[in-house]
């Protein structure tokens, strides 16, 4: 019932809202992308709720009201180009493609990312909104990761079991996983205790789902996002105590069944259980047929129907989202994608410096957070795939929202003549925002 009622509140409040900032409108939207309300709490959703449509049309009608927000993107230029550039290769291979109406549904669906991701980044236009997106994204993948948690311990593995909303356990680790150096991050940043507390405390939570979900590219993305993170850490000696209880947590959390399934991805070809000898197998085929189609590839969402041809029984997914994405919409297609989020990458790691200087730190946080997040999301994203996941996008969003306001003069910070300073020497003042 309490699911039902906060469903209703946030749908119908936050449509009204929405109208009036926009802004409001793509945090529901968010979370709602997140929790997927009918799935959580399907005991008491009716079977069609439209939630997340009634928020999207509200939001849209919101931006259009407010004049589809502020251009202005700076440094994050580069990102929208790129996935402008996905968008549209889409579009294009949706027209060369055998089966329309399966490659237009997954145009349809990748607007449904694509067009709140251009809402962000034309609304978000300070600092405080960052926040609020990055804890929206960490808190709503912490209450699922809880649940899980929480089912787990009740002796039900739900997540490896049945998985969530229509999503396996592989795919659902992968927004765990990619969630998992957001909330760290958050959490070194963060001011008051309570919210370190909810910070680490989610990231504890998604860390340890992401191992008794019994994904191997999940947890071996874990690994991975735990080695960028200690790469980026700050060098004080307190965050490397944080780091290291981090770990000793991880290890307790690991199991001797999550151990022996995690060490099987290394077995020798002859010793590989059928399940991981296959992937790679698929992952030949999707290079194979990438090759054969490097323009326009097989189409949107059709590398399921192109499977057949390679001996694999219809409806077979690829189990690698990038070379699955090269086989379905060509090389072009691939290459817009990577350069979402390598463009976002490489222009946040300026901001990793000790020696960045700017009037709010929270830009350093949040170059920190989203490397290390899309880190962890590249590697899982190799073992599954899943073209329709949408917190890489949103995380990308705060990157690409930090580089834009980063962007403005009034954000960085100037030398000026300190007090206590001889004749000649300058200190670096920090003005609040």
């Amino acid at each position: 019932m309490k699911g039902l009622l906060f469903t209703y509140l946030l749908s119908y409040g936050g449509a009204a809202a929405s109208l009036f900032d926009p802004f409001v409108g793509l945090l529901i939207y968010v979370c709602f992308a997140i929790i997927k309300p009918e799935s959580m709490w399907h005991w008491s959703m009716p079977e069609s709720g439209y939630f997340s449509r009634i928020i999207a049309i509200a939001l849209l009608t919101g931006w259009a009201l407010h004049g589809f927000g502020h251009w202005q993107l700076g440094k994050a230029r580069g990102i929208v180009i790129a996935l402008i550039g996905f968008a549209t290769w889409s579009v294009i291979s949706a027209i060369h493609a055998p089966d329309k109406a399966v490659a237009w549904s997954f145009v349809e669906a990748q607007s449904k990312i694509f067009l709140p991701f251009l809402v962000g980044m034309t609304v978000v236009d300070s600092v405080q909104k960052l926040k609020q997106l990055a804890w929206v994204i960490v808190l709503s993948h912490g209450y699922v990761a809880y649940e899980f948690n929480l089912s787990y311990y009740d002796n039900f593995n739900r997540l490896q079991e049945i998985g969530f909303a229509n999503m396996d356990n592989n795919s659902f680790a992968i927004a765990l996983v990619t969630c998992v150096g957001l909330a760290f991050f958050l959490g070194l940043g963060a001011q008051r205790w309570w919210q370190k507390a909810l910070a680490f405390a989610s990231a504890a939570l998604m860390a340890h789902a992401v191992m008794f979900s019994f994904s191997r590219g999940g947890m071996f993305a874990l690994i991975i996002t735990g080695a960028v993170t200690f790469m980026l850490v700050a060098t004080q000696p307190k965050y490397y105590v944080v780091f290291a209880i981090g770990i000793m947590v991880a290890l307790r959390l690991a199991g001797a069944e999550v151990r022996e399934r995690f060490w099987t991805t290394f077995a020798d070809p002859a010793e590989r259980d059928r399940s991981a000898q296959s992937r790679v197998e698929l992952w030949g085929d999707l290079w194979d047929s990438m090759l054969k189609q490097p323009l326009v590839g097989a189409g949107p969402d059709h590398w399921p129907i192109e499977a057949k041809k390679y001996g694999w029984p219809a409806g077979k997914e690829g189990h690698s989202l990038w070379l699955q994405v090269g086989a379905e919409l060509g090389v072009p297609g691939l290459l817009f994608l990577l350069l979402f989020y390598t463009v976002c990458m490489v222009r946040l790691w300026p901001f990793t410096r000790r020696s960045y200087s700017s009037s709010d730190r929270f830009f350093q946080d949040a170059a920190r957070m989203v490397i290390a997040s899309l880190a962890g999301f590249a590697v899982a994203a190799q073992f599954v795939s899943l073209e329709g996941l949408e917190v890489p996008y949103y995380i990308v969003l705060i990157g690409a929202g930090a580089l834009k306001l980063a962007s403005e003069p009034s954000l960085v910070a100037t030398p000026v003549p300190a007090k206590d300073t001889t004749p000649g020497q300058f200190a670096t003042e920090t003005p609040i925002s």
